[in-house]
């Protein structure tokens, strides 16, 4: 079973993937509110923006796909 700061930063890094800005903003007051350390914030942060990264480039390959080499997306 996860403890509650496990939780806290996992909830970190799946904000920071989906681009919600108020997730992130409730999810860190919470994280420092629980005393998470600050390193394990910053590291749930760059694993959040690596999957966000992949998921949008794995997203702008398939849509160059479907549209067609033409449709320059970026």
């Amino acid at each position: 079973m996860l403890d509650d700061k496990t939780k806290e930063l996992i909830a970190i890094g799946c904000s920071v993937a989906a681009n919600c800005h108020p997730c992130v903003k409730f999810h860190l007051d919470k994280a420092h509110q629980m005393g998470v350390e600050a390193e394990a914030i910053r590291q749930a942060i760059t694993v959040g923006q690596t999957v966000r990264t992949g998921a949008a480039g794995e997203m702008d390959s398939l849509l160059a796909d479907l549209a067609g080499p033409s449709s320059a997306i970026r």
